[in-house]
């Protein structure tokens, strides 16, 4: 019997020699050096593919045509040329060049960027939300919430951009000052007033396809009880990318103890958005409970942080995964999807 031929595999990322809007700096960092580095380990450490890396998007479209791999694991979270507005362009391209690729198409990477839309997807099917009004950032006069304490941030964007500190507001005036901050720095000037939330807060992690089977990965919750009690207990931007920040400090992640129906209830409503959003092979889905103790829909991940301490890959180790072994249940996902 012959030597089975190993798959040709793409690794598809952002790309570390241009300014990279994400980064605190502007530019990649060692965060970013060592996911990559862990990323590469992992997919070679899989016996049934061969990897290249690609990683110079002014040379992309030139190396796409003339190597297309068989299939490409797409971690291109950063968007293409690293700008976050054109992280749908990335499978786009793909798709054009007729190459597979994991993860979401971009159809569905557009409409889970505006959380609105995926917030009335959501209510119009039963799916608890949080009371919500759409702000359109170059009205005048600007909407304010009506109730207090409240939660503002932007309708678009990924990795809590836009979300300090200073989004939970507790007086007009607080809410006025952020509205025209958010107005002054997003591209696309829109935000979402919600009610601020003040119960636990979880996050789902999934794996595969309807089609082809899903694994549900252990609930986790984000434990704010190390957080100074003057800050609101919120993900901030600086909670995922300043090392220096109170909230990288002082946040941790813990297994969510959630009552069966609850943990039962929060699946259902993420395998449907997971279904009727076009999610593809991997997602998170984010939620969190109000004074009542029921979770309400945050935000749908498309494209979660496939960082080797990111939040899947500690949900994928507390179900017994290792980090190589998550990449491969993704790469198992899109390939049972292809047929490959």
């Amino acid at each position: 019997m012959g030597k089975q031929t190993k798959l040709q595999l793409g690794l598809l990322t952002g790309d570390p020699s241009l300014p990279f809007e994400y980064g605190p700096a502007g530019v990649s960092g060692e965060t970013e050096r060592k996911a990559l580095e862990q990323a590469l380990t992992a997919v070679r450490s899989l016996d049934r593919y061969t990897v290249t890396l690609f990683s110079d998007h002014e040379q992309l479209l030139d190396a796409l045509r003339a190597r297309p791999p068989e299939l490409m694991l797409n971690l291109c979270d950063a968007g293409y040329r690293n700008r976050l507005a054109l992280e749908p362009n990335v499978p786009a391209l793909l798709e054009l060049l007729g190459i597979p690729h994991t993860g979401a198409g971009p159809v569905c990477m557009s409409l889970c960027s505006d959380k609105a839309m995926v917030r009335l997807l959501a209510a119009t099917h039963g799916i608890p939300v949080p009371s919500e009004t759409f702000v359109d950032l170059t009205a005048d006069p600007l909407v304010l919430p009506a109730l207090y304490p409240a939660l503002i941030k932007p309708n678009a964007g990924c990795g809590s951009i836009g979300v300090s500190a200073g989004c939970v507001v507790n007086t007009p005036a607080e809410a006025d000052v952020w509205l025209r901050h958010l107005a002054d720095v997003l591209e696309r000037p829109q935000a979402l007033i919600q009610d601020f939330l003040t119960g636990s807060e979880y996050t789902l992690g999934l794996v595969g396809n309807p089609d082809s089977g899903m694994t549900i990965l252990p609930a986790l919750e984000i434990d704010y009880s190390r957080l100074d009690p003057a800050l609101p207990p919120i993900l901030t931007y600086e909670s995922k990318v300043d090392p220096d920040s109170a909230y990288w400090q002082a946040l941790r992640f813990r297994k969510a103890e959630l009552h069966v129906d609850t943990e039962a209830r929060m699946i259902e409503h993420a395998l449907f958005l997971f279904e009727r959003l076009g999610l593809r092979d991997y997602a998170r889905i984010d939620f969190r409970a109000g004074p009542d103790g029921v979770p309400r829909l945050l935000d749908v991940n498309f494209n979660p942080t496939w960082h080797w301490d990111g939040k899947l890959a500690v949900m994928a180790g507390w179900a017994g995964h290792t980090y190589p072994e998550l990449i491969g249940m993704i790469l198992e996902a899109a390939r049972q999807r292809y047929a490959m």
